[in-house]
């Protein structure tokens, strides 16, 4: 082999990395304003509790149901959602975190678009976040 060819494929494997890290920042940018919208509707303090369910992944709705041993538009009415601004916006593949102002959001990319895997969370240092909706 020679040494021309090594040093070509010694460089093209950074240039293949950063790309590919480029692209997925890209799609990163391109679901932030779905994971957002997601995250500031199901905080909006004027939502309806049915909406708000809509918007649960499916395993957290079923986990929240059974642990408030009521029906999701019945016990989220007693969830402390305190909203406001957004502070920021993270995304790695297909899960996000949403933090504003009176609360953080974790949230999961299903086939119905992206949904609430946890909401009104604390954060606990280097401790897992404490959320009163979450799921399994």
């Amino acid at each position: 082999m020679n040494r021309s060819g090594a040093w070509s494929r010694a460089r093209a494997l950074p240039v293949a990395l950063a790309t590919a890290g480029m692209l997925l920042t890209g799609c990163s940018s391109m679901q932030q304003p779905e994971v957002q919208g997601v995250a500031v509707t199901f905080e909006d303090p004027g939502a309806d509790p049915g909406a708000r369910c809509d918007l649960l992944a499916p395993a957290t709705l079923a986990e929240f149901e059974k642990s408030e041993s009521a029906a999701c538009t019945e016990a989220i009415e007693q969830v402390p959602l305190e909203g406001g601004e957004v502070e920021s916006v993270e995304i790695w593949g297909g899960n996000a975190q949403v933090r504003l102002a009176g609360d953080t959001l974790f949230l999961t990319e299903t086939r119905a678009g992206w949904r609430v895997s946890a909401a009104a969370c604390e954060s606990r240092g280097e401790a897992p976040y404490d959320c009163e909706v979450d799921g399994p």
